[in-house]
């Protein structure tokens, strides 16, 4: 059983090929209908989705990089593949050989070994190395001598191993957190980031099947990158696309006559009801209106016949407080009712005629004459009197302004009925001088503004009140004075007119850098007058308050086939290279061609030159990259004598002779001599499996 990270094969001892291999990962989705938890080793069917459900199912997998640590998820991987062997019963009466990466920790490979003694009850059991096996099939074949190293280039993990006289020596072995598992995750966050329309079409299985199909080995990565950069026809050759799904949207269709009448006559009908719909609920609303109207004057009339000592009590079961009141409600229902009739509404005016003393009874009152509920009541009534005269002053003003606005334009146009070609002239004038008041003005707040930059570089910062105007730090100034003088005694704020002016200087909008000023306003207007008076004029295109012409709608993409294409370009060989640079996904460990060098100087000086002119083996699934055998020797050539040679080979079949190397060495007698017995086990403990 080669018992890999990405796949598992399993046969038996002496043939030549194994009898199955599958993905060592296990899935447990839901039957849809019954709900029953199901185990599904490896791969899985697309139409099985039919059947269960995969949502709430992850991929688990045994390994933790290339050491087994979920024995569970394990032992669903045996109890398949003993099945597939045809193993009937609980008890597995065959001696297993099973393959771990170098150095497996003990941990691992004891309970491994209790796991197949106690579970399934095997009577022998031996552990090799992968890598190993690979460089002796290869040694048997002819491939390779029997001193060199083996390149182990894994799904998780690589390694480098050096061989001795058909030894492993693996106390110089080297190994780095890099494999293919590595290269497809990151080709998937680069076309994940420069894709986001399609992240859900750029699965992990699609992006390993576009690893294995198109990647490649740079012999230079630098030189490589140049090529793609220029963009010559070269790069334009190397490059790949795969085209997503994609259904050409059908084009639109002038509609003809009968159908626009149709669609007109369904709008006719569907205004029609609306209509009726409209006048149904006005209807309504008039007579609840009328009912509530006459109720209250059904109240008042009922008042007006009892006698005043009467009346407070009336009062109280109607739940009115006084007559105004009910006044007050019925005059409000009397112009909703004007309104839902159409019919003009006289403005209300009788209470803004009364004197201040009925309006506000309670303001010229001393405080000591009044209760606490009065008090309140005085409060609140003189923030109505001060909000109330403000919007008068306010809609004083405002007739004041529109009136003086009309007097203007209306000598303003006066003034070019005389004479239109001096108007026209003087107002070019008048907007050539605004113009360059409010540019002056804004480069002068620019330098300020660098200035004062420049003075925070070099003193260490500017504070937060050297950066605010003159307004801003007014506001600031009132809030900090009015947080300032609370809880110093009585809360007398109200109680003056003036107290309530703080809102509406905290409210002025003065700040010059929260909008425009008068000047920016007036060159705007000047510009609108002058756009309107003579087409031929044009402002200057810096000149934010100008009224810039109206832009063109962008028009919808219409999508195509492009915007389904991925092109695989400098990813075809960005991705791989991490075998050689880590630091590019952000590890801190050697290349293989690193690895190398690094195992050479781990091994005794009496035997290290024999294994670097022996032979380099490549082997594991990331090693069938094109271009990756031709990338390895020069960087290994770079390390050795000038005029040295190094022999450099691919194993026959990078992914299956570690299970060929196996099977001859479970069919020797050597198997017997190195593998561990069941009684053995049980008889001097895990510590003996080292």
């Amino acid at each position: 059983m080669d018992n890999g990270a990405f796949n598992c094969r399993v046969g038996w001892a002496g043939e030549t090929e194994p009898r199955f291999l599958f993905r060592n990962i296990l899935q447990r989705p839901r039957h849809k209908t019954s709900g029953e938890v199901v185990n599904i080793i490896g791969d899985f069917d697309l139409g099985l989705m039919k059947f269960f459900d995969f949502t709430r199912s992850t991929l688990r997998s045994a390994f933790d990089s290339n050491v087994v640590y979920q024995f569970e998820t394990m032992e669903y991987i045996f109890d398949y593949a003993f099945e597939r062997m045809g193993v009937e019963g609980a008890q597995v009466e065959h001696p297993i050989l099973m393959t771990e990466c170098p150095y497996n920790p003990l941990q691992s490979r004891s309970k491994m070994a209790e796991l197949l003694f106690e579970t399934y009850g095997i009577p022998y059991l031996a552990f090799g190395v992968d890598a190993a096996f690979s460089y002796k099939y290869n040694q048997q074949l002819g491939n390779c001598d029997s001193d060199g190293l083996v390149v182990c280039a894994g799904f998780t993990t690589s390694h480098v191993i050096p061989v001795l006289k058909g030894e492993p020596v693996l106390e110089a072995c080297s190994r780095t957190n890099i494999g293919g598992y590595h290269i497809t995750d990151y080709m998937k966050r680069l076309l994940s980031l420069e894709y986001p329309r399609h992240v859900g079409s750029i699965t992990w299985e699609k992006v390993e099947e576009l690893k294995t199909s198109h990647c490649y080995i740079a012999p230079d990565y630098h030189s490589e990158l140049d090529i793609f950069q220029k963009g010559s026809k070269e790069a334009e050759e190397k490059t790949r696309h795969w085209q997503l799904p994609w259904v050409p949207s059908l084009p639109e269709e002038e509609p003809s006559e009968e159908e626009l009448a149709r669609k007109a006559a369904i709008k006719e009908k569907q205004g029609q009801r609306l209509r009726e719909m409209a006048a149904a609920k006005r209807s309504s609303r008039i007579a609840d209106l009328e009912n509530e109207l006459q109720g209250y004057e059904q109240v008042l009339q009922q008042l007006d016949s009892l006698d005043e000592s009467e009346q407070a009590s009336f009062l109280m079961e109607t739940g009115y407080s006084s007559r105004q009141e009910i006044e007050n409600a019925a005059a409000k229902a009397t112009a909703a009712l004007r309104k839902a009739k159409g019919e003009p509404i006289e403005v209300e005016k009788e209470k803004d005629d009364l004197p201040l003393e009925e309006r506000y009874p309670l303001i010229n009152i001393p405080n000591s004459m009044l209760t606490t509920e009065q008090i309140k009541e005085k409060k609140r009534q003189v923030f109505l009197k001060t909000t109330s005269e403000g919007r008068a002053k306010a809609k004083q003003k405002r007739q004041e302004e529109e009136l003086q606005r009309e007097r203007e334009n209306q000598q303003d146009e006066e003034r070019r009925l005389e004479n239109p070609e001096l108007y026209l002239e003087q107002l070019r004038a008048k907007q050539a001088e605004l113009a360059a008041k409010v540019e002056q003005r804004k480069r002068l707040k620019t330098s300020a503004l660098s200035r004062a930059n420049n003075m925070g570089n070099i003193i260490g910062g500017v504070g937060r009140g050297e950066r605010l105007n003159a307004a801003q730090r007014e506001r600031m100034r009132l809030l900090t004075t009015a947080a300032f003088d609370r809880g110093k005694g009585e809360d007398t704020f109200g109680m003056k007119d003036e107290d309530w002016q703080l809102y509406k200087k905290m409210s002025k909008d003065n700040d010059d850098d929260e909008g425009p000023d008068e000047g920016e306003a007036e060159l705007a207007r000047i510009n609108a007058r002058l756009q309107e008076l003579d087409p031929t004029f044009t402002f200057a295109s810096n000149d934010p308050m100008a009224t810039q012409p109206a832009v063109e709608v962008q028009q919808h993409h219409q999508l195509t086939a492009e915007d389904f294409r991925i092109t695989l370009g400098v990813e075809r060989f960005r991705c791989p290279e991490i075998l050689f640079q880590p630091q590019m996904i952000g590890v801190d460990q050697s290349g293989i061609d690193e690895m190398i060098g690094i195992s050479v100087r781990r091994l005794p000086s009496n035997c290290a030159d024999e294994i670097v002119n022996g032979t380099i083996l490549l082997t594991g699934g990331s090693s069938l990259f094109p271009g990756f055998d031709v990338r390895l020797q020069a960087e290994v050539q770079k390390t050795r004598p000038l005029g040295s040679t190094v022999k450099l080979v691919r194993a026959a079949d990078p992914l299956l002779d570690a299970w060929h190397g196996a099977s001859n060495y479970a069919a020797s007698p050597l198997f017997t001599k190195y593998s561990f017995s069941r009684e053995d086990f049980m008889e001097k403990g895990e510590d003996w499996l080292l």
